[in-house]
């Protein structure tokens, strides 16, 4: 049994099978498609209570094989998708295409929430209590990021393209995301009248997303070198990935342990990743160490109403 969980693009585990048969045309053997679908920080529980364990079989002998693999999974409940190899490869890459679609749709109605006066946080309460809808994946940001989304809505756009059926949507998200990364270099940039030129901006948060110190593709590599061409200052903070973030955004100035240290004499805070650490900050106490009292928070962490009441200058994402 050859079992593949990684993301391949279709049609991969049909030419592993030929690739193997031509190797030895008398093996016995079969090949599965099992594509994982673990969030980075909950890989265990993920692997354990999934939303659906996909199985691409070929074989009767495979099937059974594989469902007994996964028994004690199937006895709790959990699905258990029977497929051919093409199925399970296109549903992994349609998943993360689907999230990555979400977000990117939220990001754009944020933009037009800040043009028309609306609040993004209750639009994306009210539609995601739609049944049909759901609310996971529609948080307002600067953008998705990480080792899944990036590379796997461009290789589902490439997938379109060699079989001459475009991904219209799919190429879409890929473009509007780069820009709603780039916007958020002009938000802040406007926060601070204009002009970030020698100015301290303390940046909290490097990585995509919390509990995790992947950097890859995450909006910090966009935004931050976008502020220090600008002619920032930057000082950076983040719980897990300083050393990633030394070798990848190298205009950083310093880097420190905590978010009190990191906002003494800036110019700004920029909450750029909404680490359990950056949700609860005594606001008093760290405005009195900026030089100036702005926040510009790109995760929506904090309310309107809580920063002004800090003193704060206060920016978001959407509202």
């Amino acid at each position: 049994m050859v079992v593949t969980k990684s993301t391949v693009p279709v049609g991969t585990n049909a030419r592993i099978k030929a690739e193997m048969r031509a190797a030895n045309p008398d093996a016995q053997f079969d090949v599965v498609s099992n594509p994982e679908f673990l969030r980075e920080g909950n890989g265990i529980h993920d692997f354990l209570a999934p939303d659906r364990v996909v199985l691409g079989c070929e074989t009767e002998r495979a099937r059974q094989v594989m469902d007994a693999l996964y028994k004690l999974v199937a006895d709790q409940g959990f699905p258990v998708i029977h497929t051919d190899l093409e199925s399970a490869e296109m549903i992994k890459y349609a998943a993360n295409a689907f999230l990555a679609t979400k977000i990117t749709f939220i990001n754009e109605v944020a933009n037009l929430c800040e043009r028309v006066g609306a609040d993004v946080t209750t639009v994306a309460r009210g539609i995601g209590l739609d049944n049909r809808i759901g609310p996971k994946f529609l948080m307002a940001g600067p953008g998705y990021g990480g080792s899944c989304f990036p590379k796997d809505t461009r290789a589902f756009a490439r997938i379109g393209q060699e079989y001459f059926t475009p991904l219209q949507i799919v190429e879409t998200v890929i473009r509007s995301n780069e820009k709603i990364k780039q916007s958020m270099i002009t938000k802040i940039i406007a926060a601070c009248g204009g002009s970030v030129a020698g100015l301290r901006i303390a940046v909290l948060g490097v990585t995509f997303k919390p509990d995790t110190n992947d950097m890859r593709d995450a909006p910090s590599l966009t935004i931050i070198p976008g502020l220090v061409g600008a002619g920032a200052r930057v000082v950076a903070c983040d719980p897990e990935a300083r050393a990633e973030g030394r070798a990848l955004l190298p205009g950083v100035g310093e880097w420190v342990e905590d978010a009190y240290t990191a906002a003494e004499g800036a110019n700004a805070l920029v909450l750029l990743t909404e680490w359990t650490q950056f949700r609860d900050l005594d606001l008093q106490r760290i405005g009195k160490v900026m030089r100036n009292r702005r926040l510009i928070d790109l995760r929506n962490v904090y309310g309107p109403e809580v920063a002004s009441k800090a003193g704060f200058n206060y920016v978001s994402v959407g509202r």
